[in-house]
């Protein structure tokens, strides 16, 4: 997909602001910025603009301070700011309004910069969307409604190019599967359709058919996840009917003999947590490669398990292993619902958040096999970070 150039450049969103609205947005982004720093040992000096502010702005202040604020745009990464915000208290909708307003000022338009801003509007627009809307009513109409708070009166008739993400988006609800979805190419067409946008990408129109295309992927991503954990459940279930005991999970990180009844404590655990709000380090691969790893013990897959991959009832109990302990955030899921049945099939509603899946800023949803391995062991309540 490649668009056309239309015959004048688009206008900008927003009016450079004057001193005081710059001085006052400075302010409220202050704290935001400086947290983030803290919490991912940004080295980044602190900047004496915002030391004894006074209400009143002072054009070298005001200066000292959006050069500070540019420094870290630079410094922070994709992924961090995604993690941040959907973690951190700090953030408010108001606050969320306030960095929407800031990249869209924002004259260097970088691939990371658009990706901030991208993200920063699918979020804001799933936080005011109603969770029991359906897919089918958030047309393009629709969410430029709901973003006219933020980006203004919009017309929402796109250009013929911004169509291609529409047949994305039907090729994406074709998928079966979180793996189909992950590495069938869907994810990378809206990558590339993105990229070649270029400065087309802050057209108003083209803002709000990104925002919508990102709202209605996230929630194809969620439903095809917790699917899976569906699968994977009733593939456990179909396994115990058999007298199966344990399955090979190499391939997912877990053991060559992995108890059953581990394993699904462990998927109701990642139920509970894929339903809340994001948490770093969730363990997308393991899912993938878990739910394979169940089908290869069903003869469902073609695995590349060496060695027994299931245990009989009466067969010698296998040696001691080195259990990988629940994921972050899951722990104090599993205590507190204990073994109640959770959310059917059809009762399990797309939770409205989203994550990265690791620290090297890949982008969202994907599922690289560069992609640092999961250490449980950072995980547990009580363990420091190092």
């Amino acid at each position: 997909m490649t668009p056309s150039t239309p015959a004048a450049p688009a206008k900008a969103l927003t009016p450079a602001p004057d001193l005081a609205k710059r001085w006052s947005a400075a302010l409220r982004l202050h704290p935001i910025y400086s947290e983030m720093a803290r919490e991912f040992s940004l080295d980044v000096p602190a900047s004496a603009a915002f030391r004894s502010p006074s209400p009143t702005p002072e054009p070298a202040k005001v200066e000292q301070a959006q050069l500070w604020l540019a420094q870290m745009d630079e410094r922070i990464q994709v992924h961090q700011l995604r993690q941040f915000l959907q973690t951190s208290s700090l953030v408010d909708r108001e606050a969320m309004v306030e960095l929407i307003h800031h990249f869209l000022a924002n004259p260097a338009h970088t691939p990371a910069s658009r990706d901030k801003l991208d993200f920063l509007l699918v979020q804001h627009f799933s936080q005011i969307a109603p969770t029991e809307l359906a897919d089918e009513r958030a047309d393009l109409s629709y969410v430029a409604h709901g973003l006219e708070p933020v980006l203004g009166s919009i017309d929402a008739k796109p250009p013929v190019w911004l169509n291609a993400l529409d047949r994305i988006l039907e090729s994406a609800k074709r998928c079966i599967s979180l793996d189909e979805l992950l590495h069938g190419g869907v994810l990378e067409q809206g990558r590339k359709a993105k990229t070649q946008a270029g400065e087309l990408f802050y057209m108003p129109v083209a803002l709000v058919a990104f925002t919508r295309y990102g709202y209605l992927m996230r929630r194809t991503f969620f439903r095809l996840m917790l699917a899976d954990l569906n699968h994977i459940l009733d593939g456990l279930a179909q396994l115990e009917e058999q007298g199966v005991e344990t399955i090979d999970c190499r391939r997912a990180q877990f053991s060559q003999q992995e108890p059953i009844s581990r394993l699904r404590m462990i998927c109701q655990s990642w139920k509970v947590m894929f339903q809340a709000e994001y948490s770093s380090g969730q363990p997308l691969r393991m899912l993938v490669d878990l739910r394979a790893s169940v089908d290869c013990a069903l003869g469902r897959g073609t695995g590349t398990e060496t060695g027994e991959s299931m245990s009989r009832a009466s067969a010698p109990p296998p040696p001691p292993a080195a259990k990988a302990p629940l994921p972050k955030a899951a722990n104090a899921s599993v205590a507190k619902t204990g073994a109640r049945p959770l959310a059917t099939k059809a009762q399990a509603a797309p939770p409205q958040a989203s994550f990265a899946v690791a620290d090297d800023d890949p982008p969202e949803f994907e599922i690289s096999t560069d992609t640092p391995e999961w250490n449980p062991d950072e995980n547990q309540p009580g363990t420091k970070k190092k």
